[in-house]
This record gives C-alpha cells, sequence and structure tokens, in this order.
C-alpha cells in the first residue's frame, strides 16, 4: 500500500466539490427517511372518513353497522399494521442491503410504496377497508427497510469530517416528511373526504421521483470494496462523492478495514454477521447494548403521545377547532427547525451531547408538563398557554438530538460486516417499540391521567444517565479510534479473559496496525484527513 507521505499534495485532494454528494443524500432521503415521517402524519387527517367507510362497507355486506368500539378495532389494526410492516422492513433490511446492496435496496423498497397505493386508490371501488390494512402493512415494510438501509447508505459514502451531519440528514427528511404530511393533510388540499384515498396513495410521488433519480448516483464505497471486493468500482464511487480523485487517506482506511475484515474470514471476502452471531459475540456486546438502549429510548421517550395531547391542548388554550390543524401543522415545523439546528451544530458539538442533552431536556419539560396539566385540570390562569409551551419545547428537545443521532450509532461503531446486522436489530426494537407505545398510550393516559408523562420522565431519565456512562463521543473519529474507546471502557470485562490476546493473532496485528496508522496520520498533520475530503 502506498503510503500518503509520498503521494503529492495535488492527489491528496478532489478536484471538484461535494455536489455528488449532496444530490445523493436528496434522491435517497426523498425516497426514504422522508416516506417515514410522511406517513405517520397522512394517516391522522382522515380518521374520521376511514372510520365511516369501515362503517358503510360494513353495512353493504351484512346490512348492520358496526358499534364504535368495533370500528375503533378495526382503525386500531389498520395504525398497528404500519408498525407490524415496519418490523418486517427492519429484519429484511440487513439481508437485503448485503445482497443487492444499500442503493439497490432502497430501489427495490419503492415497489412496496406502488403496491401499496394502487390497493388504497381501488379499495372504495372494492369495497374493502382489508385493502386499506394491507396498504399500511406494506407501506410500513417501506418504511422499515429505508430506515435501516438509508443511515447504512449514508453513513459508509460521507467523508468523516462530514459523516455526522450526513447521516443526520435522515432525521431532518423525516421531519420535513412530517412537516410536509401535515400540509398536505389539510382540508383546502388533499385532507377532505373525497380526496382522502389520494392522500394516502401520494407517497407514489416521493418514491417515483427515487426510482428515477437515484439509479444515476454510485453505491456505498465500502460495499463495493469490503462486500465486494471490487476496488475499482471503489475507487470510482469514491471518487464521483469526492467530486474529483479518491482521497489517499481514506482509501487507506477503507484498505485496512477490508484487510482486517478478511483476517476474521480467514482470508475469504468478508461475509456478514447474522444478528445472532452479533448476540455471541463478547467484544461487541457494550456497543449492542448502546444501540439497543438508544433505539428502545427513542421510541418510548413520550414523543408521539405530545402529538396525541396537541389537539386537546390546542383547544384549552382557546384555539376554535377549525383552526386546530393549522396550529399544529407548528408541531411538525418544531422538529423540522430543531432537526436542521442539529445538523448544524452535530460536527462542533458532537453525537454524545446532542443525545443526552435531547433526553436531559425531555426530562425538565416532562415535569413542567406534568405540573402543568395538573394545574390546567384545576382550572389555574395561564396553565393552557404553559402546556402549550411544553408541547413545542419536547418536539424541539426531542429534534435536537434523539431523533436524529440514533439513527447514525450502528453506522459509526460498528464495522462493515456487523451493521447490517446492528440495523436489523436497532430496527426491529424500534418497530417493536413503537407498536408497545401505540398499544398502551390509551391506557397510560386513561390510568395515569395528568400524570401520564411520569412513565416518559423515567425512561428519558434513565436513557441520558446510561448512555452518558456508555457511549463515547464518535465525532471525527475512525473505526479504530471508535472501537479501542470502547475496549478501553470495557477493559475489566476483558481481564475476565486472560491470555486472549497473548498468542500471535493476525486480527490483532491489524487492528494495532489501524490505530498506529491512524496516530500517525494525525500527528504527522491534524489537518489532513479534513484536507483530502474537501
Amino acid at each position: 500500500m502506498k503510503s500518503a507521505d509520498n503521494v503529492p499534495e495535488e492527489t491528496r485532494k478532489p478536484s471538484g466539490n461535494g455536489l455528488t454528494l449532496g444530490l445523493t443524500v436528496l434522491c435517497a432521503a426523498i425516497g426514504g427517511t422522508f416516506q417515514y415521517g410522511y406517513n405517520i402524519s397522512i394517516i391522522n387527517a382522515p380518521t374520521s372518513y376511514i372510520q365511516k367507510f369501515i362503517n358503510d362497507t360494513y353495512i353493504e355486506r351484512w346490512g348492520t353497522g358496526l358499534d364504535i368500539p368495533e370500528v375503533t378495532l378495526v382503525w386500531t389494526l389498520i395504525v398497528s399494521a404500519f408498525s407490524l410492516g415496519g418490523l418486517l422492513g427492519a429484519l429484511l433490511a440487513g439481508p437485503m442491503s448485503v445482497r443487492f446492496g444499500r442503493k439497490k435496496s432502497l430501489l427495490l423498497n419503492n415497489s412496496f410504496m406502488f403496491a401499496a397505493a394502487v390497493l388504497v386508490l381501488t379499495c372504495q371501488v372494492a369495497k374493502s377497508f382489508e385493502m386499506i390494512i394491507i396498504a399500511r402493512f406494506l407501506v410500513g415494510m417501506n418504511s422499515g427497510v429505508s430506515m435501516n438501509v438509508q443511515p447504512m447508505y449514508f453513513g459508509e459514502s460521507a467523508p468523516k469530517h462530514l459523516r455526522g451531519a450526513v447521516a443526520f440528514s435522515s432525521a431532518v427528511f423525516t421531519a420535513f416528511g412530517i412537516f410536509l404530511g401535515q400540509v398536505v393533510g389539510l382540508t383546502e388540499l388533499l385532507g377532505s373526504e373525497p380526496l382522502w384515498p389520494y392522500l394516502l396513495a401520494s407517497n407514489a410521488l416521493p418514491a417515483l421521483v427515487q426510482l428515477l433519480t437515484l439509479p444515476w448516483f454510485p453505491e456505498s464505497p465500502r460495499y463495493l470494496l469490503i462486500d465486494r471486493g471490487d476496488r475499482e468500482a471503489c475507487l470510482q464511487a469514491l471518487g464521483r462523492l469526492r467530486g474529483g480523485e479518491a482521497p489517499v487517506l481514506e482509501m487507506e482506511e477503507l484498505l485496512q478495514e477490508q484487510q482486517m475484515s478478511v483476517a476474521i474470514n480467514s482470508g475469504a471476502t468478508s461475509s456478514a454477521k447474522t444478528p445472532w452471531a452479533l448476540f455471541k459475540d463478547r467484544n461487541l456486546r457494550s456497543q449492542l447494548k448502546t444501540v439497543m438502549a438508544a433505539s428502545s429510548a427513542m421510541m418510548l421517550c413520550g414523543n408521539d403521545s405530545i402529538y396525541f395531547y396537541a389537539s386537546y391542548i390546542f383547544q384549552e388554550a382557546g384555539i376554535p377547532p377549525e383552526k386546530i390543524q393549522y396550529v399544529t401543522i407548528g408541531t411538525g415545523a418544531s422538529e423540522l427547525t430543531a432537526s436542521i439546528l442539529s445538523n448544524l451544530l452535530i460536527e462542533r458539538v458532537g453525537r454524545r451531547y446532542l443525545l443526552i442533552g435531547g433526553y436531559s431536556l425531555m426530562s425538565c419539560w416532562s415535569i413542567v408538563f406534568t405540573v402543568a396539566l395538573s394545574l390546567q385540570s384545576r382550572k389555574v390562569t395561564g396553565m393552557a398557554y404553559l402546556s402549550m409551551v411544553c408541547v413545542f419545547a419536547y418536539i424541539l428537545s426531542f429534534g435536537l438530538g434523539p431523533a436524529g443521532v440514533t439513527g447514525i450509532l450502528p453506522a459509526e461503531i460498528f464495522d462493515q460486516t456487523a451493521r447490517p446486522a446492528a440495523y436489523m436489530i436497532a430496527g426491529s426494537l424500534m418497530w417493536i417499540s413503537l407498536l408497545l407505545m401505540g398499544m398502551l398510550l390509551p391506557f397510560i393516559v386513561n390510568g395515569l391521567g395528568n400524570l401520564c408523562f411520569l412513565p416518559f420522565l423515567c425512561v428519558c431519565l434513565v436513557s441520558a444517565v446510561f448512555l452518558g456512562l456508555t457511549l463515547p463521543e464518535t465525532k471525527g473519529k475512525t473505526l479504530a479510534q471508535i472501537t479501542a474507546v470502547f475496549d478501553k471502557k470495557n477493559q475489566g470485562k476483558m481481564n475476565e479473559v486472560p491470555d486472549l490476546m497473548t498468542e500471535h493473532d493476525p486480527l490483532n496485528d491489524l487492528y494495532q496496525l489501524g490505530k498506529i496508522c491512524s496516530f500517525t496520520s494525525s500527528t504527522h498533520d491534524p489537518d489532513l484527513d479534513h484536507k483530502a475530503a474537501e
């Protein structure tokens, strides 16, 4: 391997700019995590119309209508189908990303969305509400795949100094999807009774945009080199993403990681780990616990319940019922604003502080919100307005850290062979938690009343403390450096297995070589990595 010290300065820098990388992010996200936000948002506006369609369909079939609890049960099936589909999609994401690659997986994923759109558009003609359940299941599968594959694709394609910002853009597009879904769902647009099938089928348009644009952009360089063993394709993809020639130091990093993967597989081309193999790997146990905790907390922290409470709080604050839909758009705008701000801050502040700070702020607002709801029930003047402030502050705090940083973690703390399985586990926990949240939230609200945010306070507090103790800062670090930090944190556990590394181990030699190369590069020229990726 050629040393970077002997390479002329002009070959260390790409000759162009990051336009290709930016367009790749845009085209991947518009049919990826944007769809997740958009599809959890558009289902709210037509709720009453779909419930009426369910009852009318049942009357036509059987000559009698459904009771309100029975209609609610069918509606719950429609809502839950999205989460169940997401869980299956998360489990499919790992094998798809390994077999087809990151880019092709996103392209194939659009087939679920097109099938769902056809079902929704024809359900009234077929007089079948079951088709809506199937459609929402397929939409959930699409979201489950994209929520895992897209951050993986971004994390593997971005340069080290932009890795966090590029990966965090997944959260920005999710928030944008929520906001746009709220806008499109207005009664003046597609939120009226005659147009609700078109509202639910409108998700096919972003899928079509991705299908027409993403094929023109490169595959993940890491996937091409480490999974496929195609060095030339990797060089071409890396050069296109960096706007010129492939940066030498970045290519050396990739080759070191490839050598480590080959050593693990006894000289063969690297093969992806299964989730079960990941659970059994003692060296990755701490990383896995961190990702599992972060993924579960993201859905159990109560952010969705804030949206549930928003309409009630706005109504109590004196906003006319017909105007509440416009004020509710402010909640989506708040999360979008916070995610954009966090995207700008992540490479300055770091992942760890944004994640812990977000959960800490949410803990504080949970306390204030609980007090405000209790006093509001006693008709204390001004508490409705304080509750409104809490709604926006809680959403802003969530968007500032947990909403985006959580999806970055598997891409940064796992190597190429473990990354797909890590995303499968993290995604599965996220969707299971979302399903449990949807099922338990009504019981929590009915059982605890104004104290319903106390369980979420506990989740946020525990998450902030646990992640503060286990998660190192990953900003601007290579995989070898991040792994070394985790090894240092787990030094006590490693001491339980004496003599493990005393024998000659080629993998250990490669790992040490990676650390030495990383150290010598940083001491030779601290800005070299940054310059090489510009």
